[in-house]
């Protein structure tokens, strides 16, 4: 009905037992084994990482350390050259044991520089090169002490060709070990920036490597699921299917009993009795009036009526042979007053569109709805009122009962009614909707294609 809204309550879902492989046991070695993959690249990975930091470490920050000591030393042994040769120059004014302060200055940055520089020097160099310097250094103050010892005793031009024979020639060799260590440090810098850069290209690789090993495993894993799930809703499929054919065996089964045991107390049972009552009408005549007998005939004559009365409205709920004579709406006419009747249940009763013809089996159908549905009103709704609507509308068939009592719990679909009412509606190839109008209570849409019952 156009501008009513409605609560819609969740479809029932039968539950199905599929006898398949359990995919269980295939996955959860797939995980393992991706797991198992995961951490061992992990562990690789940071092993890697930690082998290039300690290179760093060890060897390019040690490497650029030393060199920073060692352009260090070189600039001192620059300015002992220089300060030598300002000694040497015979126009300064100075003594040569002015220059004793300097020298000084520049021996303890010396000294400190190459304690420095042992101590961040690359492990590779051997003990006689590390104490090479040391030495030559060492020699060379042995040296300068002893040239300012002269120069203090007067003999300064002594002094000055210790300067120029002895000094100048260890500071040259000095300077030169110097910046040969400054060549093999950048060397050595070279070499390290290969191993690191060889480091990460290996890492890179097997970065690769495991991104595509670990992609062909969720593909694998993936089509293993596509694979697992294409059986499952197949065999889901096929029990739908034997189990809608076996519904629809069953209810036609059922109606086919109803129908024959309707008949058979219709025509059989219903013409025992209309025979039993004409025959003791009959005899009633005969008998003399006011006698005792002719009330007793009487009374037998009530007690067949009766029960013939019950049979003709067993036949009926049975199966409705106006059904089959008249068709759904006269059926409807007919069963609806009946209802009212029995369970005092006031329905209004609305029919809209003009007939489409329908047969007598997809009739039943519709008529079997209806009676779950009125006796789902009467028997659990707590309403005392119903609305019945039949329409007819573009080749479609709708039938709607609404009431607003109770209404259905969360989940409406367990009832055996309610699951007979769905599976009439497969039948038929329409659809069944358990709705909520904001009244409260239950609507019950049953709308079925009139084509596919004809």
């Amino acid at each position: 009905m156009a501008g009513r809204t409605f609560t819609r309550y969740s479809p029932y879902v039968p539950p199905s037992i599929v006898r398949r492989r359990d995919p269980t046991k295939g996955l959860l070695v797939g995980l393992i084994i991706t797991l198992a993959a995961v951490t061992t690249y992990s562990f690789y990975i940071t092993r890697q990482i930690n082998g290039l930091r300690d290179l760093q470490r060890d060897l390019a920050d040690r490497n650029r350390k030393d060199s920073l000591q060692l352009l260090r030393i070189q600039n001192d042994l620059n300015s002992l050259a220089l300060a030598m040769r300002d000694m040497l120059d015979a126009e300064e004014p100075y003594p040569l044991t002015a220059w004793s302060a300097q020298f000084d200055r520049i021996r303890l940055d010396l000294d400190a520089a190459l304690r420095r520089e042992e101590a961040v020097a690359t492990a590779r160099r051997t003990p006689e090169q590390q104490r090479y310097l040391g030495n030559s250094l060492a020699q060379f103050w042995d040296a300068s002490d002893r040239t300012f010892a002269l120069a203090r005793s007067g003999r300064e031009d002594e002094a000055r060709v210790q300067i120029r024979l002895s000094l100048q020639a260890r500071q040259a060799a000095l300077s030169t070990a110097v910046a040969r260590l400054l060549v093999e440090n950048n060397e050595s810098e070279e070499q390290t920036a290969e191993r690191v850069q060889d480091i990460y290209d290996r890492v890179q690789r097997q970065v690769y490597w495991f991104l595509s090993a670990t992609l062909v495993a969720i593909v694998l894993t993936s089509l293993y699921l596509i694979r697992a799930n294409r059986q499952i809703f197949a065999q889901l499929a096929s029990l739908s299917t034997q189990r809608s054919e076996l519904v629809q065996k069953l209810i036609a089964a059922r109606e086919s009993t109803l129908h024959h045991i309707s008949r058979e107390l219709h025509d059989e049972f219903g013409q025992i009795l209309t025979a039993m009552g004409a025959m003791l009408g009959r005899a009633g005549t005969h008998a003399p009036e006011g006698s005792p007998l002719g009330a007793e005939l009487r009374e037998v004559c009530e007690l067949a009526q009766s029960t013939l009365n019950n049979v003709r409205s067993l036949s009926q709920a049975l199966h409705p042979s106006i059904l089959d004579e008249a068709g759904l709406e006269s059926a409807l006419e007919s069963y609806l007053p009946t209802v009212e009747k029995q369970v005092g249940l006031a329905i209004t009763y609305e029919r809209s569109g003009a007939p489409l013809p329908m047969n007598g089996t997809a009739g039943i159908h519709v008529y079997r709805v209806l009676q779950e549905a009125l006796n789902n009103v009467a028997r659990h709704s707590g309403a005392d009122r119903a609305w019945v609507r039949l329409n007819h509308e573009a080749g479609v068939l709708a039938l709607e009962v609404e009431d607003h009592g109770k209404g259905f719990g969360p989940d409406p679909g367990r009832g055996l009614g309610v699951v007979a009412m769905r599976e009439r509606a497969d039948l038929l190839g329409g659809t069944i909707e358990f709705l909520r109008p904001v009244e409260g209570g239950t609507l019950v849409r049953l709308r079925v294609p009139v084509e596919s019952s004809l």
